[in-house]
């Protein structure tokens, strides 16, 4: 059987310049960081079930998050969806990054897989005030006694960061992670854009391998660094650059963004 690839046609854009300069390996979040922080980002998703017929059924739905990252959802016996919960346990929850993109499919996104639980006792009480503070709706209807709480157990886990970033990972990773304490910082991305065009100039010549930079703008921003998108006269380049320690809290990413500004003038391109 031939390999499949994308059959890339004529009109393909240009190659990426690689950097001029050696650059050091700046960390990323790991899959299970990626998929905590999606989650974490919004309390709405596509809840995929089991229909009698052994069909695929799809459902928007609110949730909520225990500590370890399982998804709570309060669902009605009068929904598909709470009916195919309460035959069959096997489910799965796709969340999508709600910053808005230009392009839909380079937004983030994660599929959760496993199987839901009734949640009992102690467990029962904290998905329940997770749901409640979670979701402002909730106490409209979480006593109907239609309506029933549920926990899905995570086996599986497949996060999606645009073209060309994804990867898997299982549940116990997934527990075991935390969401990235400073999330998308789209202010903060949007600020260094507007205000801060020099510095990440800086970056990008001096810490990104791009000497011959002639901009650069920031289009992520997490605990670990900033990624950049640079502009030299060999083309369009992706480029990251990495804070000296990991950011902690949101408080905290300004100081790190100065300090990394700092070293990038401290240390000009060659």
């Amino acid at each position: 059987m031939p390999e499949l690839d994308h059959g890339v046609p004529s009109e393909a854009p240009p190659p990426v310049p690689p950097p001029l300069t050696d650059v050091e390996a700046v960390p990323r979040r790991s899959t299970a960081e990626e998929a905590r922080t999606l989650l974490a980002a919004t309390n709405v998703a596509t809840l995929a079930t089991l229909s009698d017929d052994g069909g695929p059924w799809g459902s928007m739905v609110t949730y909520a998050a225990l500590p370890d990252g399982s998804p709570v959802l309060c669902v009605s016996q009068l929904a598909e969806h709470g009916r195919n919960l309460a035959r069959d346990a096997r489910a799965s929850l796709v969340v999508v990054d709600p910053a808005p993109v230009a392009d839909p499919l380079a937004a983030g996104r994660v599929t959760l897989a496993g199987a839901v639980i009734r949640p009992a006792g102690e467990e029962h009480a904290a998905a329940r005030a997770a749901y409640l503070a979670a979701v402002d709706s909730g106490r409209y209807y979480i006593d109907y006694t239609d309506f029933s709480l549920y926990v899905l157990r995570v086996e599986r886990v497949r996060w999606v960061g645009g073209y060309g970033r994804m990867s898997s990972t299982d549940g116990a990773d997934y527990a075991a992670a935390q969401a990235d304490p400073i999330g998308g910082a789209r202010g903060a991305v949007d600020h260094l854009n507007a205000d801060h065009a020099d510095a990440l100039l800086a970056m990008a010549r001096s810490l990104g391998g791009y000497p011959d930079a002639t901009s650069a703008r920031c289009t992520a921003a997490d605990r670990y660094g900033l990624d950049l998108v640079v502009e030299t006269e060999r083309g369009t380049a992706p480029a990251r650059v990495g804070f000296a320690e990991p950011v902690a809290d949101p408080a905290s990413l300004r100081g790190a963004t100065v300090e990394l500004t700092r070293r990038a003038r401290a240390s000009p391109a060659p």
